[in-house]
């Protein structure tokens, strides 16, 4: 690979990516209210798109990385957390100041998710575990 081959393909909604290789899924906080709220209303057929898209790339990914920044609250990330937390391809990231830090703690300590304090670590640990699954 070249430096001006691209060394990652980046989907996004509603497009199925075709995976080939190791896939990353980048979950975690968004900053609510700076986008269109279409989110609010289930019926909507953009919203439940978007939601069945993501639930399907989660499950597909071999690994999760969640970044859980301290200035949001991130319930979406939360419920995704519960949800994939003993899947095995989690790695999440909650800085101090996180408002459910806690929570997240024994979450991953009971499900044996690796947690870090910061965005250097995240990415440690998400080559680590690409290396781990290789098989």
């Amino acid at each position: 690979m070249t430096d001006t081959t691209p060394r990652a393909r980046i989907y996004k909604p509603p497009h199925k990516p075709e995976i080939i290789g190791r896939s990353i899924f980048l979950a975690g906080s968004i900053e609510m209210g700076a986008a269109e709220d279409w989110q609010t209303s289930a019926s909507d057929p953009q919203f439940r798109e978007q939601v069945e898209w993501e639930l399907d790339q989660l499950e597909r990914c071999d690994v999760i990385a969640m970044y859980l920044d301290p200035n949001t609250k991130a319930p979406i990330s939360l419920l995704e957390l519960g949800l994939f937390a003993q899947t095995s391809k989690m790695v999440v990231c909650c800085p101090d100041g996180f408002y459910r830090k806690g929570n997240v703690e024994i979450v991953c300590e009971r499900a044996n998710v690796p947690l870090v304090q910061n965005l250097n670590q995240l990415i440690d640990k998400v080559i680590e575990k690409l290396t781990e699954n290789k098989a």
